[in-house]
């Protein structure tokens, strides 16, 4: 039941994602390309010059628990069941997401988001396995 409800959301619910990262919550095209690859530092600083608990929140938390459904895509893809294999699939994906938002300057290639991306992938793989375990008969 699970299974089958998870297949149907997937696709929009990943087209929802992309529209997010590359127009939502009032993007603009940058006049530059932009990036930054210095992993966490680069969050740290997003942190302290941001005055709103919320927005950091959203952009934070957001980057990790938006990815967890990806975490479940081993019900689709049966060798993305195995953590390595759904972890390099999809740091290969986002990173060119990234890469695609650097070149169309409709946001900017951040190494940080690419690692809170991925963890909310293994959260979401851990979640999978509980789900699994825990809920047999509702998968």
């Amino acid at each position: 039941m699970l299974k089958k409800f998870y297949k149907i959301i997937i696709v929009p619910y990943t087209l929802f994602l992309l529209y997010l990262m590359f127009f939502g919550m009032g993007r603009v095209q940058y006049e530059d390309n932009l990036l930054t690859v210095e992993p966490i530092f680069s969050t740290i600083n997003f942190i302290k010059g941001e005055i709103s608990l919320q927005y950091i929140i959203v952009i934070v938390l957001g980057n990790i628990v938006m990815f967890v459904p990806f975490g479940f895509l081993g019900w689709i893809f049966p060798e993305l069941k195995n953590l390595k294999n759904l972890l390099f699939t999809f740091v290969s994906g986002i990173t060119i997401v990234e890469a695609l938002q650097y070149f169309s300057r409709m946001g900017i290639f951040e190494v940080d988001d690419i690692i809170f991306n991925t963890f909310g992938v293994f959260l979401g793989f851990l979640l999978r396995k509980f789900v699994e375990k825990r809920f047999v008969d509702w998968v």
